[in-house]
């Protein structure tokens, strides 16, 4: 699926959510990457599967509640 040179990570990769958008829908809060995975703004992940990765962004980063 990815044409571009470095190739983007697969979904299978542990890096998946660095692939290229291709279709992002900042208003909304997604991205469809590249590798056909779709990012949210929280870093959830739907692989093009189906299958439901739960958000993994870093404790403390910003907008985080105290």
């Amino acid at each position: 699926m990815c044409s571009h040179k470095p190739r983007c990570p697969t979904v299978d990769s542990s890096d998946r959510d660095a692939a290229i958008p291709v279709a992002p829908c900042t208003g909304q809060g997604w991205s469809l990457l590249c590798n056909g995975v779709v990012l949210f703004e929280d870093t959830g992940e739907v692989l093009p599967s189906g299958e439901v990765i739960a958000p993994h962004r870093p404790v403390g980063e910003t907008g985080a509640l105290a």
